[in-house]
């Protein structure tokens, strides 16, 4: 029996579950999953796949999971705190601004009362005064909204069992659950898009340079220049994704995004700013660009506008785009590859194969 004086917890409620997927990294994420799965969706994106699509059952995997969690952790709370439904504000305050949570934890309580990252620094502007502003306006926004649909639809009272134990809801206590799925789904599929976005990134063009023939290296610490490439270096003027050297003197910068059609230009926009020129291991070289982009729209001026900047754009949602980049590298720099030589299906199984063979640890 809990002393009066101790505040209350709501998260040693939380399942160890939703803890786990309330937040992690895209290296966790490739370890959690496992490299065959990955390789799989690299592959089949170097083959024209939409990553989006190919990675959207398994954020609704963990949105489905996590909503579980969060009933779970609602339901144990209001079991064990007396009026849990009304002090809910009060509790996650607390806990928030004073207890020493764990970030995984934090996140799964700022979903209980509708906040996401984005939101706490836009709402908040993330001022920790101006979260009792927030919850206070919740609760009186929650009460009329209870008021409104009692008035509309009736009294609500539901009995839920799981695992034998009874639990006991109203309005109050659907709304509140509501308001927090509808916090975890925003955030969940927020962070994943950025996530995916950063991750595969790194490992589609290091799968592609690598298919290539082209050897990973770390310019600080070489100075070839004959073949190799290195994954997003900032420069004084710009960030490319991947810098490409083929001999001394001749290098190509790569920018990717899952850019859909309304807005591709954005890409082009940022490799604009790209320099001509680049020093590397005491050697002066050309840089060219190449943009890969998911699509291109009917109407985008973006490949007119790259030829200004001698730049070449290619899109992901071809099946052979992998080759049409090896067509671009042999015309600009007379680079030569056997997938050059191949049909369009006998290069897709060539990738297929090639794919086996690469380690995504040299690309984390």
């Amino acid at each position: 029996m809990k002393k009066k004086s101790e505040p209350e917890s709501i998260s040693k409620y939380i399942p160890e579950l939703g803890i786990s997927l309330a937040k992690f990294t895209g290296k966790q994420f490739v370890e959690r999953i496992g490299d065959d799965i990955i390789k799989n969706v690299v592959g089949s994106i170097l083959c024209g796949g939409n990553v989006r699509s190919l990675t959207e059952g398994l954020t609704q995997r963990r949105i489905s999971l996590s909503h579980a969690a969060m009933l779970i952790a609602y339901l144990k709370a209001l079991k064990n705190i007396d009026n849990f439904s009304q002090r809910i504000p009060e509790l996650v305050s607390h806990e928030l601004t004073s207890a020493k949570l764990s970030r995984e934890k934090k996140v799964f309580l700022q979903w209980l009362v509708g906040l996401t990252g984005k939101s706490i620094q836009n709402v908040l502007r993330s001022d920790e005064k101006q979260l009792e502003i927030y919850l206070k306006e919740l609760q009186t926004s929650l009460t009329n909204t209870i008021g409104q649909s009692k008035k509309e639809f009736g009294e609500l009272k539901a009995n839920i069992t799981i695992n034998k134990e009874i639990y006991s809801l109203d309005w109050t206590s659907f709304l509140q659950i509501f308001t927090a799925i509808g916090s975890q789904t925003l955030a969940i599929r927020g962070s994943e898009k950025s996530m995916y976005g950063k991750l595969f990134e790194k490992l589609i063009l290091g799968s592609l340079l690598t298919i290539l023939g082209f050897e990973l290296i770390d310019p600080e610490e070489s100075t070839k220049s004959t073949k190799v490439f290195w994954l997003s270096q900032r420069e004084n003027k710009r960030e490319s994704d991947a810098t490409l050297l083929l001999k001394p003197g001749t290098g190509v910068r790569f920018d990717i995004g899952f850019i859909g059609p309304g807005n591709s230009e954005i890409s082009l926009d940022k490799v604009s700013r790209f320099e001509r020129e680049w020093e590397h291991g005491r050697q002066l070289h050309y840089m060219s660009t190449i943009v890969i982009v998911d699509r291109i729209g009917s109407n985008s001026r973006i490949v007119e506008l790259a030829a200004n900047i001698n730049g070449r754009i290619v899109q992901m949602s071809g099946s052979y785009w992998v080759k049409e980049v090896c067509q671009i590298l042999k015309d600009t720099t007379s680079f030569d590859h056997k997938l050059l030589r191949m049909t369009n299906e006998k290069s897709l199984d060539y990738i297929k194969k090639e794919m086996q063979k690469i380690n995504f640890k040299d690309f984390s």
